[in-house]
């Protein structure tokens, strides 16, 4: 969650908002099996002169819906040096790429079609050597090689159309929770076909240049576990996944990658590369930016901010660039967090029923304080959610928690309300210790198991995150001497 929005019309934002999302992710040739819509109040893209070209516009606002470009020498050296074998091996070598590291954790890269390509911190970690890293930049080369951007037009007039339809979705309470509760929904730009189209070019074209031809496999393998590892979206709705969704799907791609690369005759020893990869990697920060937030369990903490709260239990929180969003695991339940300015004069129950979510009961609006902070709260009804939404002045902004439940009972909005009486303001001293976690590396000595390298990692779900981060399956063996990651404070 980045710094707090200076606005006054939040409605207009949510449509700003939208159109931004859906214009980026059309530029996105999405990594991971489903993209995330940032359906909440955006800044205002960069001003920029009129001279400046769209390619690198769009190359500003590609960084600033992705918390900037994260600089690392060892890894932009590898990352270019991995490019140029790519380039020499392409039927077009005088083409020229520019990669850019985006400083996110999500697992996604993409290119623009002038070649512009972008990898996210997220994407880098979860790949195991070179040749995995070679697979994803081969397949963002092939959509610039294979002229794929062609169909922009006809996909930015289709992203056009969603952008409405999310904004019809935020001014419906009911459609709204469903946005709620889906943090990830995809919007290709590529085809279905473009798509494996890429993959297939991208297996050969790293082959060519002497990297693995299965890298591409084992990364796709990968993806779907990552994927497998998030929360449920059972709540989502299912026509917008349908609507939305055009990506093959990643086992569709794994066996078409597989397939490809049996059919290629590899180089003697292709190079995987993991060695020299894993050093490049470590000491990489892993999840969040603590300047734009962390998550930690249920706890989101903001130390640049100042302020923590604590979901529900059973909520698990994802932190996007424009809110902070959670889901229960039963799927019953929703919440999301983000911060306008609201002018000091308003009051926040006149706020609450001010129409930036419809169907609110201005009967049930009161004014409460939550641990020293002027506060509000109010109900809102939908035909199959029931919102629970409160708004807490802290400094000059305020922060908006919306909850929605399928069944508003007793017990849910206690669970609400202690959420919200858990906000509060972060000493200095919390804010000084809220350190990123990081990649480590690990020599594996006789006697390890990944059970023994779980227990040191400061993730959630340790163990499985273990065997994703280094390609394993469970109950896999480790070989003493070899390297592994680790995640650490």
């Amino acid at each position: 969650m980045t710094e707090p929005l200076r606005k006054n019309s939040v409605l207009r934002f949510v449509r700003r908002a939208a159109v931004l999302t859906f214009a980026l992710t059309a530029a996105a040739c999405a990594s991971t099996p489903q993209i995330s819509p940032q359906v909440a109040s955006l800044p205002d893209p960069p001003q920029m002169p009129e001279t400046v070209t769209p390619s690198q516009r769009e190359h500003q606002r590609i960084l600033a819906s992705y918390g900037g470009a994260y600089h690392n020498p060892r890894l932009e050296a590898l990352i270019s040096q991995t490019v140029e074998k790519l380039a020499s091996a392409s039927e077009h070598p005088e083409l020229r790429y520019r990669v850019t590291i985006l400083n996110s954790p999500a697992v996604n890269a993409f290119a623009l079609p002038s070649g512009q390509l972008y990898v996210t911190r997220g994407m880098l970690a979860l790949a195991s050597d070179t040749s995995e890293l070679a697979s994803v930049l081969a397949h963002e080369m092939a959509h610039v090689l294979a002229r794929h951007a062609a169909t922009r037009e006809d996909k930015a007039k289709q992203a056009a159309i969603v952008s409405r339809v999310v904004s019809d979705v935020l001014n419906d309470p009911q459609m709204g929770a469903l946005a709620l509760a889906k943090s990830k929904l995809a919007l290709a730009t590529f085809s279905r076909g473009q798509e494996l189209e890429a993959d297939g070019i991208g297996v050969e074209l790293a082959s060519r240049a002497g990297f693995d031809p299965y890298g591409a496999s084992r990364f796709l393998t990968a993806m779907g576990r990552n994927a497998s590892l998030k929360p449920s979206n059972a709540a989502a709705d299912p026509r917008l996944v349908d609507f939305l969704s055009s990506h093959p799907s990643t086992p569709e791609r794994v066996k078409n990658a597989v397939a490809r690369a049996r059919q290629l005759s590899a180089p003697s020893g292709p190079a995987r590369e993991r060695g020299a990869y894993l050093a490049a990697l470590s000491g990489v920060p892993y999840g969040e930016d603590p300047s734009d937030g962390m998550v930690r369990g249920r706890r989101f903490l903001h130390p640049r901010l100042g302020f923590s709260f604590v979901a529900p239990a059973g909520f698990s929180l994802d932190n996007t660039a424009q809110a902070v969003l959670g889901i229960k695991d039963d799927g019953e339940q929703a919440l999301r967090m983000d911060v306008v300015r609201v002018p000091a004069e308003q009051t926040l129950t006149s706020y609450l029923t001010s129409g930036w979510i419809e169907g609110v009961d201005p009967a049930s609006a009161t004014d409460i304080t939550v641990n020293g902070f002027a506060g509000a709260t109010a109900l809102a009804k939908g035909d199959q959610w029931s919102f629970r939404l409160y708004v807490v002045r802290f400094g000059a902004e305020v922060y908006r928690f919306v909850f929605a439940t399928k069944n508003r009972t007793a017990a849910a909005d206690r669970a609400f309300r202690a959420s919200i009486d858990s906000f509060r303001r972060t000493s200095d001293t919390e804010n000084a210790n809220a350190r990123p976690l990081r990649i480590q590396l690990a020599t594996v000595k006789g006697g390890d198991t990944p059970e023994t390298f779980a227990a040191r990692m400061s993730t959630e779900q340790p163990l499985d995150r273990f065997l994703l981060l280094n390609g394993l399956q469970p109950g896999q063996t480790l070989t003493p001497g070899a390297e592994v990651k680790i995640v650490t404070e």
